[in-house]
């Protein structure tokens, strides 16, 4: 009878909207607003949608999805052994169990009353009227007074200011110098920019106070526009950079997203049932979804971001935390390469084997294995996922032709810093330089000899002196200047529709044997190095990164650049995290357990030799 009720009073308003007064009809939303704080939790899942699309005539609301509800069903605590187990069952048909389970979740509606947030003169600080008490205009001098009040220390942001055309967040800080919200000022004082993340610091200080405080602003750019990450490896090192950070004596972590439910909600489970995890050995994500609901109604929005809670803590199980500081890189070295019994599961072999639980997405592989393309690939098990694969411009009235094997992969602080790729066949080497051209690069990495064992493993695709022409691409060589261990190359690249010329620099490192890895690390270090500084002076567009295959030493160079940008900014390293991350954006990404042991080598190298880090930046 509810919803026959909503939806007579839903077509009522719709075919009188154009005739009715504006006060009516706020009066009418009003009315059934205020029916819909007081219907029960049974009645809620029939309710809710209609008075949500009636709201919405004129105001924006979080999109709540119906749900059926689920039988009556208790959910018991997980034990850490049988979490796997227990994530596999319900990840199980399309993840029908996940689904099942979240729908048996309280909506946290009809545990409080909403009083102060419908005041009317409350109501404009609502950024979403259906989720009642994220940061709108008229908030930003409550949103700091808040912080200064309850002596927070860290704000946890989980949307970008616009997403889908959408305002989500007002900017409540400034981009630089001191601002003033209401009674608080508040100055910039320092920004980090890494790939997932960024690390804002600002001084605020109240009216009347002269002893400003510090505060870090933690925003979290890798959620997508939708649905949730597909890896929960850039959330757990957020998530450790904010436990980091935030100071024992401060106030709470004020997080938020754009309504504050939904990534809110996510970013608050996980951080609790890692907790639970060290402390009890188990994790309850239902029972904590179903109390906290009770205290912001509808944390967590969508069966996928109940999801990614155990896929983020069975990540954190299976794994745990391999990060490592300088300091005991030696000590870790020297354990990985010492196992005394067969029994002993934490030597490199082992540590390495667990890169295997990292699937292969076949399904994410149809482009590149369409009957068209399938002639473009040079090794049948290397294909670049679609959901990241480099796209070239179509070429007119001819299909297929936005089609080359490679993929954008992370740097360390930018999001696509490399396309990784195979080395040109003979009849891909235009699409080659036309990626280059179509890309903007200015820079390429080549980490093979044209033949190895007698077995070509790459097309010569740049002229040995003079100019050479691919297509509508003519190169030419204008420098090639050998150094210790790689060459350098000059080239002037032209494209003769556009009528330009830019310049291309090729690394060409000479130091990988045929069989097995370098003998040292100081040639990579040197050839990532040169490559750096090209990349400063000519803009960071991407860098073109290629072996043969585009795996094994594309992924150990990538890897290795990653790394030791890190040990530069930071001081810290995750070998396994950093190839783990690679293999989720380009399957087989470090093929090696050799190529694994020489990341770990080649940052032990840089230590020894470049202690000041000097040399290197």
């Amino acid at each position: 009878e509810y919803v026959c009720a909503c939806v007579c009073l839903f077509m009522t308003l719709l075919s009188c909207s154009s005739s009715c007064c504006m006060s009516s009809e706020i009066t009418l939303k009003r009315h059934l607003l205020e029916r819909y704080k007081t219907i029960t939790e049974r009645e809620c899942h029939s309710f809710s949608l209609y008075v949500f699309l009636l709201l919405s005539l004129s105001e924006q609301t979080v999109v709540l999805l119906p749900r059926s509800p689920s039988p009556s069903k208790h959910y018991f605590p997980i034990p850490l052994d049988s979490l796997e187990e227990e994530f596999r069952l319900r990840l199980a048909d399309d993840g029908k169990l996940f689904r099942e389970e979240f729908n048996s979740l309280p909506c946290g509606f009809g545990c409080g009353t909403f009083e102060e947030a419908s005041r009317e003169e409350n109501r404009e600080k609502n950024r979403y009227p259906n989720i009642l008490p994220c940061n709108l205009f008229c908030t930003l001098g409550d949103f700091w007074r808040m912080v200064w009040e309850q002596k927070s220390a860290t704000i946890v942001m989980l949307t970008n200011t616009r997403e889908r055309k959408e305002e989500k967040c007002y900017q409540y800080w400034p981009e630089q110098g001191c601002w003033i919200y209401g009674c608080v000022r508040v100055a910039l004082e320092d920004v980090t920019v890494l790939v997932d993340y960024t690390v804002r610091k600002f001084c605020h200080a109240a009216d009347g106070c002269r002893t400003p405080r510090l505060v870090t602003q933690l925003h979290f750019t890798s959620w997508p526009d939708f649905g949730v990450p597909l890896s929960p490896i850039g959330m757990l090192k957020f998530l450790k950079k904010v436990k980091t950070v935030n100071p024992a004596h401060a106030g709470p972590i004020i997080v938020h997203c754009s309504a504050g439910v939904g990534r809110t909600g996510t970013f608050i489970v996980i951080d609790a049932m890692m907790d639970m995890m060290h402390a009890e050995a188990r994790m309850d994500v239902f029972g904590f979804v179903s109390r906290i609901r009770k205290q912001r109604c509808q944390l967590i929005q969508t069966d996928m971001q109940y999801s990614f809670i155990y896929q983020a803590l069975l990540e954190h199980n299976l794994y745990g935390d391999t990060e490592l500081d300088i300091a005991s890189l030696e000590g870790h070295l020297h354990k990985l390469h010492n196992t005394h019994t067969q029994m002993d599961r934490v030597g490199l072999e082992e540590e390495f084997r667990k890169l295997t639980n990292v699937r292969i997405m076949k399904e994410n592989m149809r482009t590149g294995n369409l009957p068209a393309n399938m002639r473009k690939n040079r090794v049948l098990q290397i294909i670049p996922y679609d959901f990241n694969r480099v796209i070239l411009s179509m070429k007119r009235g001819q299909e297929f032709t936005d089609y080359i094997n490679a993929s954008f992969i992370d740097g360390y602080r930018q999001k696509d810093y490399f396309i990784a790729t195979q080395a040109p066949l003979a009849h891909t080497v235009q699409d080659f330089w036309r990626m280059v051209w179509e890309w903007k690069c200015h820079s390429i990495v080549m980490l093979t000899e044209l033949k190895e064992r007698e077995q070509e493993k790459c097309v010569r695709y740049w002229p040995a002196e003079g100019s050479v022409s691919f297509g509508e691409y003519v190169l030419e060589l204008k420098r090639d200047t050998l150094c210790e261990t790689f060459s350098i190359r000059d080239m002037l690249l032209s494209y003769a529709s556009e009528k330009q010329t830019r310049l291309v620099r090729q690394f060409h490192f000479h130091g990988w044997p045929e069989i097995g890895i370098p003998s040292d690390g100081k040639g990579m270090i040197d050839i990532i190095a040169a490559v750096q500084k090209q990349q400063q002076q000519s803009g960071n567009n991407p860098i073109v990164v290629h072996c043969s295959a585009g795996a094994g030493r594309t992924g150990t160079f990538i890897a290795l650049s990653n790394i030791l940008e890190r040990v530069k900014a930071e001081g810290l390293l995750d070998v396994f995290q950093t190839v783990k991350s690679l293999r989720t954006q380009r399957p087989h990404m470090v093929q090696t357990v050799e190529q694994y042991d020489f990341c770990y080598r080649v940052v032990q190298d840089f230590v020894d030799i470049y202690s000041d880090y000097a040399n290197f930046k």
